[in-house]
């Protein structure tokens, strides 16, 4: 390990940035090397893995998809933030089925939510981008609005809902969808090609009146909202495996997922729908025997206020790692070379790193498992905050690094 570790020290690729790495062996219980594993580094989607290890150990192998209570002629749902119920990005589940076809009067009641639309630390002016869909008790549609080309040079729109409040007025040179700030009118510019294959996916404002109308403008009948708190008596129905949340999470860096599953966390741990309180409540109960304590803020990563270390994350990747068999672990992770977001990453025939990359600007970490080429397994963990060359010259070096270690041992 002593040319890893010189060239973590030397290499002109971390010379201005921070770098932090940790490389641990399972079998041999020991950690192998630490670069700067004790201090702390922004980790963007490597939060993801901390809302992962939560959900294994907070909920099933299926997501509970709504909390319901009949009382007489009606249907009273609360949500439980479970983000797949027509989420076109996700299978179908039998939820929408549910609600069609019950014979009550639904009513929706949005008391159990306490969380904000968007994570403390969130730049405000992603809100028109797809990795910044609000958090909400119910989602629908994955809270965005995907328009599509068509034939015709015009623009499909789902939901249709949203059709009549989309004008193409915009003077924009590029084109592309713009939705108001704090409203749910989009534009697009006039007299632009719209190619076929177009595809952009915008976030819409959400509430508890946009939840009812959507949710009524779906089923075709009337919901009523109305203000009831969560009940212990209420049943459960459930909607998709699990794992198909947490494939998509990771091998996409998908937010939206990620945001929604530590609210579901939040419910079953707590009866709130609460970012904050079901990390605060993870945090007591799963996470006490951390290396260092994590500063961690959101769901997904996109606030610069999460802070871990190496070895914390090394830590939490060997506790997902007891519980997880390696068959059904290394397939929910991306697979360098081959699959997610580490597809592009190296060419190789058969891949030996399973991670989950994080990036923000100037940010780029991975961490997670590399598999060396005598078959042993290692977690590691390589953090990088505020270098200014590319990311690609980062992602490159960490390749190099973690290429030598397989080949080595």
């Amino acid at each position: 390990m002593k040319s890893v570790s010189r060239k973590l020290k030397q290499s002109s690729t971390f010379t201005q940035n921070h770098t932090g790495f940790a490389l641990y062996d399972i079998s041999a219980h020991k950690m192998l090397l630490e670069h700067n594993a004790e201090r702390y580094f922004t980790p963007a989607s490597n939060t993801k893995l901390f809302t992962f290890y939560a959900s294994l150990k907070t909920l099933g192998d299926s997501i509970p998809a709504l909390h319901y209570q009949v009382s007489g002629d009606s249907l009273i749902v609360w949500g439980t933030g479970d983000p797949s119920f027509l989420n076109p990005d996700l299978p179908k589940s039998k939820v929408y089925d549910f609600l069609k076809n019950r014979p009550e009067k639904i009513y929706f009641s949005n008391d159990n939510f306490t969380s904000s639309f968007y994570g403390q630390g969130w730049a405000w002016d992603d809100y028109n981008d797809d990795y910044a869909a609000e958090i909400s008790s119910f989602p629908i549609h994955g809270n965005v609005v995907r328009f599509t080309g068509n034939k015709e040079n015009g623009l499909d729109i789902q939901p249709k809902f949203f059709a009549e409040k989309t004008y193409n007025w915009s003077k924009s040179e590029k084109f592309s969808v713009q939705r108001d700030l704090g409203t749910n009118l989009f534009s697009y510019p006039a007299g632009k090609e719209i190619k076929t294959n177009y595809k952009q996916d915008v976030p819409f404002k959400t509430g508890v009146e946009v939840t009812t109308v959507l949710l009524a403008d779906t089923l075709k009948k009337e919901i009523t909202l109305i203000n009831k708190p969560l009940e212990r008596s209420t049943k459960t129905i459930f909607s998709l495996p699990a794992d198909s949340l947490y494939k998509r999470m990771l091998h996409v860096s998908d937010n939206m997922i990620a945001e929604h599953l530590m609210l579901l966390n939040a419910d079953a741990l707590t009866n709130e729908l609460n970012v904050n309180v079901g990390i605060a409540k993870v945090k007591e109960t799963l996470l006490t025997d951390l290396p260092d304590v994590p500063r961690w803020i959101d769901g997904s990563g996109l606030s610069r206020y999460n802070l871990f270390t190496p070895r914390s994350i090394v830590a939490l990747l060997g506790k997902i790692h007891e519980i997880v068999p390696e068959e059904r672990l290394f397939k929910l992770l991306p697979a360098a070379g081959k699959s997610g977001t580490l597809r592009s990453m190296m060419k190789i025939d058969e891949p030996f790193i399973f991670a989950k990359s994080g990036s923000l600007s100037n940010i780029y970490c991975l961490s997670g498992y590399l598999v060396t080429k005598k078959g042993k397994v290692f977690i590691f963990s390589m953090m990088n905050n505020d270098f200014i060359n590319s990311t690609a010259d980062i992602r490159k070096e960490i390749v190099n690094i973690l290429t030598e270690i397989h080949q080595n041992n």
